[in-house]
């Protein structure tokens, strides 16, 4: 994919106050508003900010670093992280409850409008499904290896391990068996995983500084379109630096995604087309996470120092919010 130019940090991006004090794992605009985001950190607290008030709403803590969270709705949501444990939050009555635990950490948690079910995955080498109104799963399944990123595509679950070559999908609506097991096209570990919202397939990212477009169609003549391409690597000094690529998100209209790499770029695709759109400039840290608001005006960003990286003396972990354009957003 061609480079093109970098695009400079302007009026139209501002940091959140009041972040959270260590790493910043995930963050979620709301699907309902671009006014609110939910924010999960190796600091032990969810957090919800009011983007267009810069300022933070509410927080709730867990045991331990929170790994992952996500909204069902308006005025709820769920999170996980390393005590194991799946929590629910409900905004309007300003209460917390315990759904239920893994025997290891939750790495990763969905939810599936269509089916109003919580997906969570865990270390413990499991995937596991929850009614909101129960305080038991209403199944367990399991994985080849820990489950490391997860993505859905409506009923359909994407599994990334931490065994770099195997993504397993599944369907939510019968989970007797793997709908398929993937091979992926990238050498190393994958990162991270999301669907692109037609739902035809997904893009995953490796720490080699790779990005795969994959499709869910079996068919010979559409896996025939499926390609990687490589990025977030940096020549210096006549060396080329390669970095993980940690976040991708997509943009909900245009269908175009951005990724965000420990090189503290983001970068904005058009997978089908093959192009690089832009480049913004270069964030402090590196991005840990990537949510490009319901409707597309809005870009969270979160440049944090992750946890197994070397550096002494880090930057400060922040929440950039950038007001995005069809310029960057739009296949050209």
């Amino acid at each position: 994919m061609a480079p093109e130019p970098e695009i400079g940090q302007t009026a139209n991006e501002f940091t959140i106050d009041s972040p959270p004090l260590d790493t910043i794992s995930s963050v979620n605009f709301s699907p309902k508003s671009a006014n609110f985001l939910l924010v999960s950190s190796w600091d032990d607290s969810v957090r919800l900010y009011d983007v267009v008030g810069n300022k933070q709403r509410l927080t709730y803590n867990h045991k331990g670093p929170v790994l992952d969270c996500c909204f069902s709705d308006g005025v709820h949501c769920f999170s996980g992280g390393l005590d194991c444990a799946l929590k629910t939050y409900d905004f309007n009555a300003s209460a917390e409850q315990e759904l239920g635990r893994h025997e290891a950490a939750i790495k990763c948690v969905e939810f599936c409008n269509q089916m109003g079910v919580v997906v969570t995955g865990s270390w413990d080498k499991t995937v596991k499904l929850w009614d909101p109104r129960q305080p038991q799963p209403t199944g367990t399944y399991s994985q080849p290896d820990k489950v490391y990123t997860m993505a859905l595509a409506d009923e359909r679950l994407v599994v990334g391990t931490v065994c770099r070559s195997r993504v397993m999908v599944w369907d939510l609506r019968n989970m007797s068996y793997v709908q398929q097991k993937r091979e992926s096209s990238l050498k190393y570990q994958t990162r991270c995983i999301k669907a692109f919202p037609n739902k035809q397939g997904y893009v995953l990212s490796s720490i080699e500084g790779r990005v795969a477009v994959e499709y869910f169609d079996p068919s010979p003549e559409v896996q025939k379109t499926k390609y990687a391409f490589k990025c977030h690597r940096i020549k210096e000094s006549g060396m080329e630096n390669i970095y993980p690529v940690n976040a991708i998100s997509f943009h909900s209209v245009h269908n175009t995604f951005a990724t965000g790499g420990s090189d503290g770029f983001v970068n904005v695709w058009d997978g089908f087309n093959k192009k690089r759109l832009c480049q913004f400039h270069r964030y402090p840290s590196s991005i840990s996470s990537l949510s490009f608001s319901h409707d597309g005006s809005s870009l969270a960003i979160a440049s944090s120092f992750l946890h197994e990286e070397e550096n002494a003396n880090p930057p400060e972990d922040a929440i950039y919010i950038r007001s995005v354009s069809d310029t960057e957003t739009k296949p050209k």
